[in-house]
């Protein structure tokens, strides 16, 4: 069986499509509701199960998630409500499908899709997809196996967590520069650089976008390419991490 749901789990947004996980191209045009305020565990799991129902889905769903898990629990809550936390989104979401639901981290889902048919394609040794964005998602990969749930957007840097100036929000928030916000986003590479020395780094998430603007004021030594996927790799990267269903 080559279709699987894809579900992208967002602070702002819960989007998904159908995924030909051979071609990694939707099948139908993406659905979207915003995710609801408060994002607890049932009023999400509600709208996971309207989105497989405006496609009328009957099979395997993968859920790309804003947390790090285990066996489909959520380990934190970092952009969504705190109930979620030792919460089983896997079954949660399962009973509100009436599907089989995979659940993993988001930014692991965006990585796997850009690997598999994105800008990591082919690319071997340590590559790191950061997803820019209300935080900093990472995925990490070696010869595109993935060490899944690093969590790396929290490191420290100058005594503060990285994403707090280096997150896109951060730059809408207090009105940067891209000079400005590029010299923190540097900063937040080096730090990367110097604890795992990548040959690739990949950006996505919605401000990879504006890659041209500020790629003139980075100054690692790896390679950084923006993600070729965009705002559909999410669902990609999570119809994939289903496939074994």
């Amino acid at each position: 069986m080559n279709e699987i749901l894809g579900i992208d789990i967002g602070g702002s947004g819960i989007k998904g499509a159908p995924v030909n996980i051979a071609s990694g191209e939707l099948i139908q045009p993406r659905f979207r509701i915003p995710t609801p305020q408060p994002a607890k565990p049932e009023p999400m799991a509600e709208i996971v199960g309207e989105i497989a129902r405006h496609f009328e889905w009957n099979g395997p769903i993968g859920c790309g998630f804003p947390a790090s898990l285990r066996e489909g629990v959520s380990l934190g809550a970092a952009n969504i409500h705190k109930k979620w936390i030792g919460t089983n989104a896997s079954q949660l979401f399962s009973a509100a499908t009436g599907c089989p639901v995979r659940v993993v981290n988001d930014a692991d889902a965006a990585g796997i899709a850009e690997m598999r048919f994105g800008a990591g394609r082919g690319r071997k040794g340590t590559v790191i997809l950061i997803t820019i964005g209300t935080g900093l998602g990472t995925a990490l990969f070696t010869d595109g196996i993935l060490f899944p749930n690093t969590d790396l957007g929290h490191i420290e840097i100058n005594g503060e967590d990285g994403e707090k100036k280096a997150a896109g929000v951060a730059r809408e928030r207090e009105k940067m520069t891209w000079k400005k916000w590029g010299g923190y986003f540097d900063q937040y590479l080096l730090s990367m650089e110097k604890l795992f020395w990548p040959d690739l780094f990949i950006l996505g998430g919605g401000d990879s976008k504006w890659f041209q603007k500020f790629q003139p004021y980075l100054t690692v030594q790896a390679e950084v390419i923006p993600a070729q996927l965009l705002n559909v790799a999410g669902i990609i990267g999570a119809a994939l991490s289903a496939e074994h269903l």
